[in-house]
């Protein structure tokens, strides 16, 4: 069976709905950066994440 990237949705300990995707290795390559007092919330900020595979990498010039 093939492995595959995840989203992992949970609650944590203050109660508030958070995220984190994994690798197909099964390593961490990003979360919420904050928690949701809705799922729904948590679940519109995955949905947004997915949505922005077609953004600009933009890189810092240096001073």
């Amino acid at each position: 069976m093939e492995k595959a990237v995840f989203y992992y949705l949970y609650k944590d300990v203050n109660n508030h709905w958070r995220w984190t995707l994994y690798a197909a290795n099964n390593r961490k390559i990003a979360n919420s950066g904050e928690g949701y007092h809705n799922r729904s919330d948590a679940i519109s900020a995955i949905e947004l994440v997915k949505l922005s595979s077609s953004a600009p990498v933009k890189q810092a010039t240096s001073a």
